[in-house]
Order: C-alpha cells, then structure tokens, then sequence
C-alpha cells in the first residue's frame, strides 16, 4: 500500500475556538488558508511540516472520550486504491472514496477504522493548490511518531492490524516495569519510513497505572500521545515554556547517572537539566525528548517534544522515567 507520511492530525473537541487559543498561544501553530478544510468544518493549523484540523465533535464523542486524536491522515497518491484494499484486508469502511474540487486542485479522501476510536482518512492531493497553505516556521518540525494506548489483550492483534491492513512492519517492542505497574510496548513503520506508531497497553496482572487511567478517562484505546520533533529542544523547551507550556519534571538523579550510563554526550548535562530533557543513544546516535503534561481537562493526550541525531528508535532508557514521571504527575493530581 503506498502510504507516504502523515497529511494531517485531526482532533476533535468539544470547543473549538478555546483549542485553537492553545495550540496557537501555547504551541505556535497559526491558521492556514481555508482551502478543503471546511469540508470538514474544521480549523486548520500549522507549523513546519505539521498540519492539525480542529474538529467540533459532536456531544457523544466528547462525552466518551473528551477532547481527543480522532483522525490521522495518511498521504497516499491513489486515496480509492488504498480505501479498497484497506477494506479488502479488514478494515471496517467509514467514508468512501470522495473528491473535492477548486479550480486546479483535487483532494480525494476515504476513511478506514483503526484501534479504538482512531480512524485513518487516506488523502490524495493532485493540482497545484491542493495545500492549505504553507504552514510557517517554528520550533516543532514534523510529526516523528504517535503513540497509541490500547487495553491488555489488545497489543499484538494491533500490531497484526497495522501490518496486514496497512503493510506496516514491526520494528521494536520492549516491557517496563515501575514498581508494581508494568507496561509492554511494540511499534510499527511503513515501508517508507515515515510513519510510525508506538503502541502501549498496560499488565492487568500489574498494579494499576496511568495507561489505565487512559483507558477509562479516554474511553478506550486512543492516541496517547504526538512526539513533534524540533532541531533545537533546549530552545524549544524555552520557547513553548515561555508560552506557558508545562512540561513533566525530572529528578537531578536522572542527570547524575548520565554519566555513567551513557558516557559522553553531544549536550552539556548542565543545559540538559535546566530544560528538563531526556536523552538516550543506540547504534545509530543520540536522541533528545521531553514529554508535556495533558492540555486537555481529562490529562490524557499529550506532546512529545524529540530531536535525533542518527537515533533511529524511541528512547528506551527513557521510558521508565517518563513512566516514572506520568506516575508523580497522576500521584499529585
């Protein structure tokens, strides 16, 4: 199936207009000019690669699952192809194959099931002015990957799906294991790389944690999180904190054992702990990432700020302090 990347993330919410003040006064997007947005009578947002449609949901949705990831778009150059064999493969259809015309342009989109509550529009740009515009610079790039949290029981028949369905690949998974809570982890790729899920569920045999707490606040399996990459994430930590960004804490001991567990890094430490930042190297580099707390009144979804430097995977000796990190948050809320 040919899946390029992501077109689009779509979030719907139950007030559109406070939303759009956040991701605009807090996160840096701006509007994009109204180009075929309003076929979905959304408000289309940008930054660097990143396009976000913000959605009015209607009252069951939010009801159910609050503010939320409804929708992730994948760009393909044949949206009717990739709809049909999509459903050919078991995919549940949700929208058929449908055009939309201005002058040159041409969208055609079509919409499939995913896990929970997340469906996938394929999109198909053709002509000249098929962009909402070009979103402007900022501190956030693109979209590196999306986290999906999904019941125990749920993770490998996922994972299956993505990879019948899709043709996506497994290419990692790990477990972590924090006190008396335990989470298990395996993410999928396209073939072309640049679209990529993380998907998580909790150990029911394990003390209850805050993927559960997901679960319950979010009604269901959902995307957890966004991670937007950034060239600078000292600089953007800085910049979105400014705005009023808050981003979860990280122990000085988290610093102290750099050192020892990775050796000499490409940051100084120091500037490391000012930001709060995390970082992690494997075979191919280093990776930087910091996750924020929830914007939204249910403090389930969340950002994922990460900058690479040959890094190919998800911070993996990271994970336990960002679960560490979301257990204070969930213990102080």
């Amino acid at each position: 199936m040919d899946i390029s990347t992501v077109d689009h993330v779509e979030f719907q919410v139950g007030d559109v207009e406070a939303t759009v003040d956040l991701l605009r006064a807090s996160y840096g997007f701006e509007p994009l000019r109204e180009g075929f947005a309003e076929q979905w009578r959304s408000v289309p947002l940008g930054q660097g690669g990143i396009r976000v449609l913000v959605t009015a949901g209607s009252a069951a949705y939010v009801r159910q699952h609050g503010d939320a990831v409804a929708t992730i778009a994948l760009r393909t150059s044949d949206a009717t192809a990739a709809y049909a064999e999509a459903v050919s493969r078991g995919a549940n259809p949700m929208a058929p194959p449908t055009a939309w015309r201005r002058d040159d342009a041409v969208v055609v989109t079509a919409t499939v099931s995913g896990p929970g509550s997340l469906s996938h529009r394929f999109v198909e740009r053709r002509g000249a002015s098929t962009e909402d515009g070009q979103p402007p610079a900022g501190p956030l790039l693109d979209i590196d990957h999306a986290a999906l949290c999904v019941p125990d029981g749920d993770l490998e028949p996922t994972v299956r799906y993505y990879e019948e369905v899709f043709g996506f690949k497994q290419i990692f998974s790990e477990r972590v294991e924090i006190g008396g809570s335990a989470m298990d982890s395996m993410v999928v790729q396209s073939p072309s790389g640049a679209v990529t899920f993380t998907i998580v569920a909790p150990d029911p045999v394990r003390r209850s944690g805050q993927l559960d707490d997901f679960l319950r606040a979010g009604g269901g399996a959902g995307v957890q999180h966004l991670a937007l990459s950034t060239a600078d994430i000292t600089g953007a930590v800085k910049e979105l904190a400014d705005r009023g960004v808050r981003f979860l804490s990280t122990p000085d001991s988290y610093y102290e054992g750099i050192g020892v567990r990775l050796g000499a890094i490409g940051r100084p430490v120091d500037a490391l702990r000012a930001a709060g930042v995390l970082v992690d190297r494997d075979h191919w580099g280093e990776m930087f990432q910091i996750f924020t707390e929830s914007p939204f009144e249910r403090r389930t979804f969340f950002f994922e700020l990460i900058e690479r430097h040959g890094a190919l995977t998800f911070g993996s000796n990271n994970i336990r302090a960002l679960y560490e990190a979301k257990e204070r948050s969930r213990a102080s809320a």
